[in-house]
């Protein structure tokens, strides 16, 4: 497994805008109408990735809580589906279905919206407050693939919460750690 930390975007960076290919409803869905009330979580993941199969669980499991708070949360996969065809658009569906996402997984075929956000993992998580502008960039928590350490989501539920609260999140962000992207070779 690579292991490709997070480039960790700036602080304070406004969401680029994006409209992409939602696997599971087949159309295509643009950051201005699927951001939250209050926030927005972008998440870029894939199907194949054991980190992103390691966290998939509390994804699932926060978007489920934090999407009633007004939290919304979109999954994005990158993948250059033609060296790693797993990650395929219709395999992406399908994974949705199987995983119960109760958000849309877009699929970047161009990969400028993973240029956009300077994304370099799978997983790889942001959070942007109520006007798009990132309050936190980095890992879910401390768990990973073999360390034994639980699965509990606290670095980003922190930072969701802390926007809930109108506060500001933790500076001290840890960078996400997964698979690389794999980029085309245009």
């Amino acid at each position: 497994m690579a292991r490709t930390p997070s480039n960790m975007l700036p602080l304070g960076t406004k969401a680029p805008n994006f409209e992409l290919l939602d696997t599971v409803s087949d159309k295509k869905r643009s950051l201005d109408e699927l951001k939250g009330e209050k926030g927005t979580v972008i998440m870029f993941i894939c199907n194949h990735c054991p980190f992103v199969v390691h966290v998939n669980p509390m994804i699932v499991k926060l978007a489920k809580e934090y999407q009633g708070k007004g939290i919304a949360f979109v999954a994005i996969s990158s993948n250059d589906v033609e060296n790693y065809p797993q990650d395929a658009p219709h395999l992406m569906k399908e994974k949705a279905k199987k995983d119960g996402y109760t958000f849309p997984y877009l699929y970047d075929e161009t990969q400028v919206t993973a240029k956009a956000y300077d994304a370099a993992c799978t997983p790889d998580f942001y959070l942007f407050d109520a006007e798009m502008t990132l309050v936190y960039r980095g890992q879910l928590d401390d768990s990973r693939p073999g360390n034994d350490v639980p699965l509990t989501g606290a670095d980003l539920k922190s930072a969701m919460d802390a926007v809930l609260d109108g506060k500001a999140a933790d500076s001290e962000q840890k960078p996400s750690l997964g698979c690389n992207i794999k980029w085309t070779n245009i």
